[in-house]
């Protein structure tokens, strides 16, 4: 592995599913090449070719969709894992309805789908890789998909709040389009959040104070 190449994270990223050959990451430095995309600017849309996954460096980037006049968030990355729109796995068309946004500036490398499906030829490590890669989307296409069936948005919220990741760092109109909630009702849940913990702290105070008035006492 060459220590000084663009492709070194994807690299490292990959060798945890498979030890990789040196005729796979040369065929990978061939053909694959590390973009930058500023705050708020599209990776992919619509118009675009959808010709390629991306291996997320650093930054956020979200997919959505845009139904009428609103713009739907399915799903956000965090970086150091393969991302890419929505295409259908036999009938290959050139565009997806889904937009990949970038809401910090981020760095990606593009793996085009012709080097996968080369690779999936060429080099067994490719398929082992691929397998375990799509049990990973699946299993958060899954998790996904629960979210958006839990009934009530103040559930659905705490859900996503208690996972690994740092939401904190996404916009809250791209949250409450995540959730399924008005931004006006995101704010609602959050406000409700914050004002509770402070009523459990404040009453864990409380009880502390009694309980070391009662010692004073009782040593009193």
């Amino acid at each position: 592995m060459k220590l000084h190449s663009p492709l070194l994270p994807l690299f490292q990223y990959l060798e945890q599913f498979h030890p990789l050959s040196r005729e796979f990451m040369e065929a990978h430095e061939k053909n694959c090449k590390l973009i930058r995309v500023k705050k708020y600017k599209y990776v992919l849309s619509p118009i675009d070719n959808n010709a390629s996954l991306y291996f997320l460096v650093s930054g956020i980037v979200r997919g959505f969709i845009k139904e009428g006049k609103k713009d739907i968030s399915t799903w956000f990355s965090f970086g150091n894992e393969v991302i890419g729109a929505i295409r259908h796995p036999i009938e290959h068309s050139n565009h997806s309805m889904e937009y990949l946004q970038a809401l910090e500036d981020a760095v990606l490398i593009c793996i085009p789908y012709t080097l996968i499906e080369n690779a999936y030829l060429a080099f067994p490590e490719a398929n082992l890789i691929g397998r375990k890669l799509l049990a990973l989307h699946y299993y958060a296409a899954s998790e996904r998909s629960i979210l958006a069936r839990i009934p009530n948005a103040s559930d659905r919220y705490h859900k996503l709040e208690n996972s690994k990741q740092d939401f904190d760092r996404i916009p809250k109109r791209y949250l409450a389009s995540y959730v399924g909630v008005r931004l006006e009702t995101l704010s609602r849940i959050r406000t409700k959040d914050v004002e509770q913990g402070f009523s459990t702290i404040s009453k864990k105070l409380e009880t502390e104070s009694q309980v070391s008035t009662e010692v004073v006492s009782a040593y009193g």
